[in-house]
């Protein structure tokens, strides 16, 4: 959102495929680092220059390729190296040294959070700052206050007209190229394509998952086990329960509405269900 507000997309060429890999945690397959590695050489920068770490690929079969040709991850691979690819472009827009993006007192984290109290609706001074996985801040707030954001990113009519033109140009990129933002047989990444652009939604670490609606609608799911694979069964059963998806698209949303429970023998043993509906709402209201 800053990077396209700021004008430092433009001003490099960042196309919708450049913004919703900026937007990712994504599986580290092949499509995913090359497009990385797009948006560094676009704003100058190298991927030694990325402060994200290194880890295998999230896609078993990329993961697997690597073991198999005797090839050590690289920090392209990590889920956030195109976050960081976008934070280091926003640096080099604003002027300022690309060394040490990723502390909290740097101009680039400055102008995230900012954007994020607009989306949020709250001050600087109420957020608990922590440090990601990637080595980032990540801001702690309520699950209320996750869903504003997703309502407000889908419907910003009352933040400013930068924000406005930058909630659209994210959404259109992550909705139009959703296998970006995620990856093979990931959740947000099929529901999305299965949308058609109606519904964005957004993994995130420890058991967070965000989904926006079209005409405002946001839902939050964070669980405090952590375990990431029961978030998305419950966003699927709020979106079917609020009444925005047709049967053919929760038919083709199956496998991650209700994933089937295995033993260690990998034999089929149950299902998750999720115990709880919503009243549907108006998407205009």
């Amino acid at each position: 959102m800053t990077l396209v507000a700021s004008g430092a997309a433009a001003s490099f060429g960042f196309d919708p495929e450049d913004l919703a890999i900026c937007s990712a945690s994504h599986s580290g397959e092949a499509v995913h680092t090359a497009r990385v590695a797009h948006v560094l050489a676009l704003a100058g920068n190298e991927p030694e220059d990325l402060a994200c770490g290194t880890h295998p690929p999230f896609d078993p079969d990329s993961a697997a390729a690597l073991q198999r040709s005797g090839t050590e991850p690289n920090v392209l691979h990590s889920n956030c190296s195109g976050k960081h690819a976008g934070m280091l472009a926003l640096a080099k827009h604003l002027g300022t040294s690309t060394e040490g993006y990723r502390r909290p007192d740097h101009p680039v984290q400055r102008l995230i959070l900012e954007t994020v109290c607009r989306f949020t609706g709250l001050q600087a001074d109420e957020f608990v700052i922590g440090v990601d996985g990637c080595g980032v801040p990540t801001f702690g707030l309520s699950v209320e206050r996750m869903a504003l954001a997703f309502a407000t990113l889908m419907r910003p009519d009352d933040l400013p007209e930068s924000d406005q033109r930058a909630a659209a140009a994210v959404r259109g990129a992550m909705t139009a190229h959703p296998h970006l933002v995620g990856g093979t047989g990931r959740a947000d990444t099929d529901l999305m394509r299965i949308a058609g652009g109606r519904i964005l939604m957004k993994g995130g670490a420890s058991g967070v998952l965000c989904a926006g609606v079209e005409g405002g609608i946001g839902i939050a799911v964070k669980l405090e086990s952590g375990l990431e694979r029961f978030t998305a069964p419950i966003v699927i059963e709020a979106l079917r329960s609020l009444g925005v998806l047709s049967t053919e698209e929760l038919n083709e949303l199956e496998p991650h509405a209700h994933p089937p429970v295995r033993n260690v023998s990998r034999d089929i043993v149950g299902e998750t269900r999720i115990a709880f509906s919503l009243p549907a709402v108006s998407l205009g209201g």
